[in-house]
């Protein structure tokens, strides 16, 4: 593991690859704590090495929506769809230890948590030998310095945030969640949809998505994701690298057919919605697609909407009044 190491060590402070090194050591040191941990003997002490490997979430949900997608624009759909699916299994048992955590099950703990270990030190081993180096061969350096702002929205595993890249030279740094400055964008703009009542700046439009309790993604009519709402709490994560790409690459393996059906009908006029209601994170998320059509009744794409219904869902009665004191 870590051959890639010297071509590593020779890269920029921060550089995103580096960054993923750093990670993979703390990974590495996580793995050996996790396998002498005794759940019988100090379940705490086993349960706090597990909780912080399980951020390893910010690892997956980094490749998938910033790694991949500059891989998909050289050629390279191979990490999109295979391992996807690796993360996908990884992520199926932790979730299954997890409940075993709740239960104190130590005998299934014992008995799981090896397999848990075992695929991750093939993951990373897939990353080291295969995905990183390629990687740094297809990307250009004004590729990976896009990076940045869309990984922070992410997260690392890291215990302090990496240093920005490229190298901040007496700029003032800007948080993703402040920077409104005009993105590249690989589709067209022509033909932007105008408000049907009322007026609206493009600060006031901004602020509004921000602020709503929802997950939006705008998908246009040539399945290319054209736009997703920042908000402060996001049901799933996404960053600025989704932007551009091909919806079928934007969704777990397992579950993209789903989507490509929904779409497929939406674009027949057969369907113009469709939704669904899942358990994630002992939340529960309600999923909606609407088909978006014009005036003439044109498919012009589709909108994915995601919403926690947890505390929704807890309503009875009648509140009237405001009850702030």
């Amino acid at each position: 593991m870590n051959s890639f190491m010297p071509v590593i060590k020779e890269l920029q402070e921060g550089h995103p690859l580096k960054v993923y090194y750093e990670e993979s050591s703390l990974i590495q040191e996580l793995l050996m704590a996790l396998y002498q941990a005794d759940p019988t003997e100090d379940f705490q002490k086993y349960f706090n090495i597990f909780n912080e490997l399980a951020t390893i979430e910010k690892r997956f949900a980094r490749k998938e929506n910033q790694l991949f997608p500059y891989l998909e624009k050289h050629g390279w759909t191979g990490p999109s769809q295979r391992m996807w699916s690796f993360h996908d299994n990884l992520r199926d048992q932790i979730r299954l230890i997890n409940q075993y955590n709740k239960e104190r099950n130590t005998s299934l703990i014992k008995e799981n948590t090896p397999y848990l270990i075992e695929g991750i030190k093939r993951l990373l081993t897939i990353e080291d030998v295969r995905l990183f180096p390629k990687a740094m061969e297809l990307l250009t350096e004004e590729e990976w310095k896009d990076f940045y702002l869309g990984d922070e929205e992410i997260g690392w595993m890291l215990h302090q945030r990496p240093k920005p890249f490229p190298a901040l030279e007496n700029e003032e740094y800007v948080h993703p969640s402040q920077d409104f400055g005009e993105q590249k964008l690989t589709f067209s703009l022509k033909d932007t949809f105008h408000y049907d009542e009322g007026y609206l700046t493009h600060e006031q439009v901004n602020l509004l998505l921000r602020v709503l309790p929802v997950d939006l993604t705008y998908v246009d009519e040539n399945d290319k994701v054209i736009f997703y709402n920042r908000g402060e709490d996001r049901v799933f994560p996404r960053s600025k690298g989704i932007i551009g790409r091909e919806v079928r690459f934007c969704h777990p393996p397992k579950s993209v057919h789903t989507v490509l059906r929904i779409i497929d009908e939406f674009k027949k006029g057969t369907k113009d919605d469709a939704s669904f209601w899942i358990n994630f994170k002992e939340r529960t998320i309600y999923i909606r697609y609407f088909a978006v059509r014009d005036k003439d009744k044109n498919y012009k794409g589709v909108v994915e909407m995601s919403q926690d219904i947890t505390d929704i869902k807890k309503l009875e009665g009648q509140k009237r009044l405001l009850e702030w004191n």
